[in-house]
């Protein structure tokens, strides 16, 4: 998306002061948001000081992209996973030739282990560390936990769970998502795996013939079982969730652009009409296919029967349908993570709650796995070693001796991570920020960004790394103006 109609408060501001920012979290937004800042250096404010705080011994990877089994892939292709917004040639160019060694066959394009990626985002942030202190910012790495936020007249301050206190005149949380719940309240039961990941450590607790049940059908799911075969499991494998439904299959990419199920577009029929619905984008999506090779009501039909299809059938259609040369899927998927997060504000409450009922088909439309995990599901599914069964699992759980389970439950967006609570609750204590009703945090003061799924208000589907990217860039863009500076009181 080369431009966001929606303007960030913090341009209205105006002082021309040094920044003292506070980075929370030095995951991948954290790495976008110095790219961004690094790559576009403000030519009349002076640079200032800029803190990241990140507690965990893997600094710019995140939870998902730490050290891990190559099995765990990122499930994406590397043209729509650069952390720098407006550069799709990023990640692949930093890639190169190791790109080679990850073609996924069907995909015909480089699906890249998880902790490779985590490479790229370290390299990208030393990288945007070190241009940083070439133009003047004083960067810092702080290794600990922030646990409050408290106001001193006009400035900031974040405190840390040592008992220091940091001062700021700006703070950005980057602090990721939220960690896997557990709605079932299984903790402390034995043989209950929590958090899968790092599944190179989670799975050496699993002696490889025994029978596991996996909580979710989602990706990280997928992402289990896929582990568990890269490491020859014999014991049989269940997937247990309530629909049953599995992430949709990527396609082979197609070279198009979308004309008219655009962010522009929508913007434009906002500000002629004064309001954007659920219908408005229905006929958006209609004509964008038909310009194209799709026909919406071939895509409308295989959408309503998401929940209803044996999974095992709809796999395999999905793996026959790799090379499908109609573009109805693929413009879907990437309206999704592209005009979605900003056509989600303008939209109706009904519509939200429309869309919210839908929320497995949709998630399992925008975020789908890539085929060579597909495929590895497919041969165990036929071979009677994995099996899918939905319904009531708390049911199950309560009749049903289970020996390993793995949580493969996938957050809500805009959750909270069990890390930043603390700190979130300071925010809003203080007056910085307030939850949303529907999830997630909101700035109350300019001086207070949120990059990621934490931000409040934010589409029901969650964060991608170009929404990620987008939304850090245009922070980034806010910090550099000149007026940028000036706080409430000023």
């Amino acid at each position: 998306m080369d431009r966001d109609p929606d303007p960030d408060p913090a341009l209205d501001l105006d002082l021309d002061l040094g920044l003292d920012l506070a980075v929370v979290g030095g995951g991948p937004a954290a790495v976008a948001l110095l790219d961004a800042l690094a790559a576009h250096p403000a030519p009349h404010s002076a640079p200032g000081t800029i803190r990241v705080f990140e507690p965990s011994p893997h600094l710019w990877r995140g939870r998902p992209y730490g050290p891990d089994l190559d099995a765990v892939r990122v499930n994406v292709p590397p043209g729509i996973s650069s952390i720098r917004h407006g550069d799709t040639g990023h990640y692949a160019d930093w890639l190169g030739e190791r790109a080679a060694d990850h073609i996924d066959p069907l995909l015909g394009l480089p699906v890249i282990p998880r902790a490779l990626y985590g490479e790229y985002l370290t390299h990208t942030a030393e990288k945007s560390v070190a241009a940083l202190a070439e133009q003047g910012w004083a960067v810092e790495i702080v290794p600990a936990r922030v646990t409050g936020a408290a106001r001193h007249g006009s400035r900031l301050a974040l405190r840390t769970e040592d008992g220091q206190e940091y001062p700021a005149t700006h703070i950005a949380l980057c602090v990721g998502t939220a960690g896997p719940p557990d709605p079932y309240d299984l903790t402390g039961t034995p043989g209950y795996l929590a958090d899968p990941y790092p599944l190179a450590t989670t799975l050496d607790h699993v002696p490889p013939q025994r029978d596991v049940t996996v909580l979710g059908s989602g990706l990280t799911a997928v992402d289990v079982v896929v582990a568990l075969a890269s490491r020859g499991h014999r014991g049989r494998i269940t997937l247990r969730s309530r629909t049953g439904v599995l992430p949709y299959v990527w396609q082979r990419p197609v070279a198009r652009r979308p004309q008219h199920l655009t962010t522009e577009r929508v913007a434009e029929l906002h500000a002629a009409h004064g309001t954007v619905t659920l219908d408005t984008l229905t006929e958006l999506l209609r004509a964008e296919l038909a310009e194209g090779q799709g026909d919406f009501e071939d895509l409308i039909a295989e959408l309503r029967t998401t929940t209803t299809t044996d999974p095992v059938q709809r796999l395999r259609q999905q793996l026959d349908a790799v090379d499908d040369p109609r573009i109805g899927r693929r413009v879907l998927q990437s309206a999704a993570h592209v005009v979605g997060p900003y056509a989600w504000r303008l939209l109706p409450e009904a519509d939200r709650a429309r869309l919210r009922h839908h929320l497995r088909t949709a998630a399992a439309v925008a975020s789908p796995m890539v085929p060579v995990n597909a495929s590895v599901l497919m041969r165990l599914l036929d071979s009677g070693q994995l099996t899918i069964v939905p319904g009531d699992i708390r049911r199950t759980l309560s009749t049903t001796p289970l020996r390993t389970v793995v949580n493969a439950v996938n957050p809500s967006p805009q959750a909270i991570p069990a890390g930043a609570r603390s700190l979130v609750t300071s925010l809003i204590g203080t007056g910085l920020g307030a939850l949303h009703p529907a999830g997630g945090l909101l700035p109350a003061d300019p001086r207070v960004h949120v990059v990621g799924d934490l931000a409040g208000g934010g589409s029901f589907i969650a964060s991608s790394i170009p929404g990620i990217a987008v939304r850090a860039s245009r922070t980034a863009h806010a910090l550099r103006t000149p007026h940028a500076l000036r706080t409430p009181h000023s």
